[in-house]
């Protein structure tokens, strides 16, 4: 195991998960290759993105329009912001060739608005590329471990 290039990696998607607890949605846009896409299916066990139903499957146009919407103020699930806290951990290297690189994680979000909060696990799968001495995101595939009935009204981005 190269543990150098597991501290890189370890460093860019903390920072990630950092940058959306604290609304840097245009920071966080710039972490993404521009062919990158964000992918939540609701189905966790499905690898057809594109023929199944998802709650995300965002490209760079997408994703800049979720951010857009929701920091305009004008959608309700927005208001009030709800604040969270992301824990990201357990990351494994699946596979690195030729500046690509494979990395799984596991995301515990908790999410406060209003007066409730909620709590979304997920198995995240990372296709990063070099990008000089740093990442982008070039794949993004948050797998929610209760998909089926956890997200109503979501006013954040996992």
């Amino acid at each position: 195991m190269n543990i150098s290039l597991l501290n890189s990696l370890t460093a860019f998607v903390w920072a990630e998960a950092d940058m959306l607890d604290h609304g840097e949605y245009a920071a966080w846009l710039d972490l993404w290759s521009p062919t990158g896409t964000y992918i939540v299916p609701i189905d966790p066990d499905t690898t057809d993105f594109a023929n199944t139903l998802n709650y995300a499957h965002d490209d760079a146009a997408m994703r800049a329009m979720r951010v857009a919407r929701l920091t305009s103020g004008e959608s309700v699930s927005t208001q009030p912001m709800a604040r969270t806290v992301r824990n990201v951990s357990r990351l494994r290297v699946l596979a690195d060739q030729a500046g690509t690189v494979e990395l799984r994680g596991v995301q515990d979000l908790h999410e406060f608005r209003k007066t409730h909060r909620h709590q979304y696990t997920a198995d995240v799968q990372w296709t990063l590329v070099r990008n000089g001495e740093g990442w982008r995101i070039e794949r993004k595939v948050i797998r929610l471990i209760n998909s089926t009935d956890a997200l109503a009204g979501i006013g954040f981005i996992l």
